[in-house]
């Protein structure tokens, strides 16, 4: 039987931050972190503050550590290929790799480079964590949902049943989805949608729970994804978009996306991954997507205002 005794945890954001503390709390020896530069020394001397308390977690040495049982990459898109590049010492022939990334392009990629065996579909989903700095704080842990494309519930392939016992044991909640295709879709209409929107009105979970205009821009955005995803044969229907809305509800009124936090904090955001992706897919099919059309051109805008030191409300 697999077994899996300990997690390296590439990158420290917001959902990094929240996954390793919460294995780090069970047993602080199953869980190390990889992250390079700048941002590597600034960790080991300020630590990472989470929910009030200071995290020191053993940074991964590739003198040092052999083969890492799982690897959780939980950076930016955009940092995915540096990410690669440093997980290479630590992947061997048993390794498990779950990519938290958002979208739906990085396991491809990874497959790619460390073969599909090892490489089951994986999002995080739930998760309310806000980071600023060194500090993150989250109420809600949310889960991760993985797996192959298509999982038996009575018979799992045996790395996703190591996987799914180590998460267990380590208090990190997660499930395995039977169409797991299926339910990386439904994430990324989710994310098209509502990190997008919101960070171009720069609302909060509550303005999309109480503004109608703001679901409705939900619901006309989510309407081009569910027209891709019936081209590309991914499963999505219409009724997907009110279990959207009905999971809204249940976050935190105050609660901000990702998307959100890196407008507010003036940082590079992932709408090439959203819309850049939804826009590249539909033309290759011959649909069109012109609200996400506008949404990429208006969150680009926003970015050359970072970009020009220009300031906005």
């Amino acid at each position: 039987m697999r077994e899996i005794k300990s997690a390296l945890i590439v990158g420290a954001g917001a959902i990094g931050a929240a996954v390793a503390s919460r294995i780090y709390d069970v047993d602080p020896e199953a869980v190390t972190l990889w992250t390079a530069g700048e941002r590597r020394e600034r960790y080991l001397r300020d630590g990472l503050i989470i929910n009030g308390k200071r995290y020191d977690f053993r940074m991964a040495e590739t003198l040092r550590d052999g083969p890492s049982d799982l690897i959780l990459i939980a950076v930016k898109s955009y940092d995915l290929a540096e990410a690669i590049e440093g997980i290479r010492p630590f992947v061997g022939p048993d390794t498990t790799i779950l990519s938290l990334l958002n979208g739906i392009d990085s396991e491809e990629i990874l497959r790619a480079e460390f073969g599909a065996d090892r490489v089951p579909l994986a999002f995080m989903i739930g998760i309310d964590s806000i980071r600023i700095g060194n500090k993150t704080e989250f109420a809600c842990a949310g889960e991760i949902r993985f797996g192959f494309e298509r999982n038996d519930p009575a018979e799992l392939n045996d790395r996703v049943a190591a996987v799914s016992r180590f998460f267990s044991s380590h208090n990190v909640d997660h499930s395995v989805p039977e169409d797991m295709v299926r339910a990386l879709w439904f994430k990324f209409m989710l994310n098209v949608g509502l990190n997008q929107w919101s960070a171009l009105l720069r609302g909060s979970y509550g303005l999309f729970q109480k503004s109608a205009s703001a679901k409705r821009l939900l619901v006309e955005t989510m309407k081009e994804v569910i027209a891709l995803s019936d081209s590309c044969g991914k499963g999505l229907v219409l009724a997907d978009i009110d279990t959207v809305l009905a999971t809204l509800e249940k976050l935190e009124v105050g609660g901000r996306t990702s998307m959100l936090q890196d407008v507010d904090a003036r940082r590079k955001t992932e709408v090439e991954i959203f819309s850049g992706v939804v826009i590249e897919k539909s033309r290759e099919r011959g649909l069109s997507a012109p609200i996400n059309e506008l949404l990429f051109l208006a969150i680009k805008a926003l970015e050359d205002s970072f970009r020009l030191g220009l300031t906005f409300p």
